[in-house]
């Protein structure tokens, strides 16, 4: 049989209490779930990881394993036969064991006795993110998300399952909120509680708009003509597209203020969306185009270096 160090695992002290070891495995579980990690080895290691809980979080389970002493991991060793026959393994055939697999089976005693107590166990919370757009945001609407998710079996280990779920995003959601979907997660066991699913939204960059807490910004540009004379002119908006009236004079980079075109708070109000004005420049003009052109400079006192001077 080859040992396996389970503290070292979860990273935990051996005299570590159940909440410490509770806490560790949370927090690993969530770093290398396959779905959400980038390590290329994280699989293997959310399985050692889950293993360990598995036997570290019954106090049965755990004095009997840390009666195996401990050993360097990997290092082949045979339990004991005062060992084996107080915890009912056998007196041989131990040599091609899994040390989990003698876990899974330790509530199990020879001669056909009754399985050991069993206690409620609540299910595993678990994460997901959500890519959303802007326009969804905005319209509060109802998306589709599909993960696999581990669930464990009677031994503690993780099969990963598809899932489908559907989901209304909060109208005043933002960039990196997190929606609880209670009794969602993992199934408990032995009668304990489901654990709950936390979906993480993360917004999508869009073409046009620049979110900016609950406001929006979107380029405006204009030509040389209608930034001097002044215009009117459409501009989109996520609520469809609204007229905006240019002053005669604007310059490049001034913001124009739509107000509540932005994205709604919880608390009822809403954002502005502010077009940044930036004068575009044509770069082909026809003769008549260069002709009035040549007239204008002609006739023009503008300077607009003249602090230059």
């Amino acid at each position: 049989m080859k040992f396996k160090d389970y503290y070292e695992a979860l990273g935990v002290e051996r005299t570590a209490t159940h909440a410490d070891i509770k806490k560790a495995y949370r927090k690993l579980a969530h770093k290398y779930h396959p779905d959400v990690s980038a390590d290329p080895n994280s699989e293997a290691k959310f399985k050692d990881i889950a293993e360990a809980y598995a036997t570290l979080k019954d106090p049965e389970k755990r004095e009997a394993y840390d009666n195996l002493g401990k050993h360097p991991a990997g290092e082949s060793f045979t339990p004991s036969p005062d060992w084996q026959q107080h915890f009912h393994a056998g007196e041989a055939g131990l040599d091609d064991v899994d040390l989990a697999d003698l876990f899974s089976a330790f509530g199990r005693t020879a001669g056909g006795s009754q399985r050991r107590q069993s206690f409620p166990v609540p299910g595993q919370d678990y994460e997901i993110v959500a890519l959303v757009s802007l326009e969804q945001i905005y319209n509060g609407e109802e998306i589709e998300l599909s993960a696999e998710l581990p669930e464990y079996d009677a031994n503690g280990l993780a099969h990963r399952v598809a899932r489908t779920f559907r989901i209304t995003i909060p109208k005043a959601a933002a960039d990196g909120q997190r929606l609880r979907l209670a009794g969602k997660g993992g199934p408990g066991f032995n009668g304990g509680r489901p654990g709950d699913l936390y979906v993480s939204l993360a917004l999508q960059p869009h073409p046009l708009y620049r979110p900016d807490g609950r406001d929006l910004y979107i380029d405006l540009p204009l030509a040389p003509w209608e930034a001097v004379l002044g215009a009117s002119v459409h501009v989109p908006t996520l609520a469809g597209t609204v007229e905006l009236t240019v002053k005669p004079g604007t310059t490049a980079g001034q913001k124009l203020r739509l107000a509540k075109r932005g994205l709604a708070s919880a608390d009822g109000s809403v954002g502005a969306l502010y077009a940044a004005v930036r004068i575009e420049v044509p770069k082909t003009v026809g003769a008549r185009e260069h002709e009035l052109l040549k007239q204008l400079a002609a006739a023009s006192n503008f300077n607009p270096r003249k602090h230059f001077a």
